[in-house]
């Protein structure tokens, strides 16, 4: 027996003096409410109501039970209510790449603010911030997808100690003269995605580097020391070689170029959708 149902029927009955308008107001029809009327009372093992006279009437066993029913049907709409608070006060929690600029960070959690919600960010590697919405962990989060079929596409570069090129930089333009080691490309953790190694990896061996030229990073700040110092150069979007006082220079074959779309989790009630005003703030996330 669905309790709340039932004793709304008893009430609203109560309340109207009639199961024909008690049924209206509940939107329901009347054999339906007739039904739990008669059910509640077989529960509770008497007449709720009279149906001797014209008028319904509520009897002296239903009169001694009726404020009971309403503040059950009150407590279970107070409890309604402070779900509907919780779900709404529940900071959800948005996965973005490392290294994002602070400034674009505080935009999000701003945008949130002013949009009722309390947003956190978490900076992920790519394939965490894709099985964190998965396991519900992240309500929403930024994810790589190949550029070509990407909401939003974020050139790529080489950061260097000084300027390698005025106008966007073929890879076989790195290509070091016989018998010299050449400078390393070194990958950040935001690229190291199966698709987007392999990808590199073609490149690479069509533009003739060596095999062993194009490397992972490993922690960001020392690779950045090696940039810096002229002794390798880091695979990156621009804003993070502007940010930390590299060169930076595009790379003309744009499949290599980062793509992202917007996700979010179905779980915990979320409607599986990235809000307007959150994708827009999220863009300017990415660079």
């Amino acid at each position: 027996m669905d309790l709340l149902a039932h004793l709304a029927a008893f009430t609203a009955t109560a309340d109207e003096v009639s199961f024909s308008r008690a049924a209206d107001r509940l939107g329901i029809a009347q054999p339906l409410l007739s039904r739990r009327i008669k059910t509640l009372e077989a529960h509770f093992g008497g007449q709720l109501f009279d149906r001797s006279r014209r008028q319904v009437t509520v009897t002296e066993f239903g009169t001694s039970l009726l404020p009971y029913a309403r503040d059950v049907l009150e407590r279970a709409g107070r409890l309604d209510q402070a779900a509907r608070s919780a779900r709404a006060a529940r900071t959800r929690v948005v996965g973005v790449p490392a290294h994002c600029a602070p400034v674009a960070l505080a935009g999000v959690l701003r945008a949130g603010t002013e949009h009722g919600t309390t947003l956190a960010v978490r900076e992920l590697p790519p394939l965490q911030r894709q099985s964190g919405l998965g396991d519900g962990s992240l309500t929403y989060a930024l994810l790589r997808v190949a550029p070509e079929r990407a909401a939003l596409r974020v050139p790529l570069g080489l950061a260097a100690g000084r300027q390698l090129a005025r106008r966007a930089l073929h890879l076989e333009d790195l290509r070091p003269p016989r018998g010299v080691a050449g400078l390393p490309i070194l990958t950040l953790e935001e690229d190291e995605v199966p698709y987007a190694q392999d990808r590199l990896a073609r490149a690479a061996a069509r533009a003739g580097l060596p095999e062993t030229l194009v490397r992972p990073a490993g922690p960001a700040a020392a690779a950045l020391a090696d940039t810096l110092a002229g002794r390798a150069r880091l695979l990156c979007a621009e804003p993070f070689a502007r940010q930390h006082g590299a060169s930076w220079t595009p790379l003309a074959d744009t499949s290599l170029h980062r793509g992202y779309e917007m996700g979010a989790s179905e779980s915990h009630g979320e409607s599986g959708e990235v809000p307007q005003w959150l994708a827009e703030s999220l863009a300017e996330v990415t660079g």
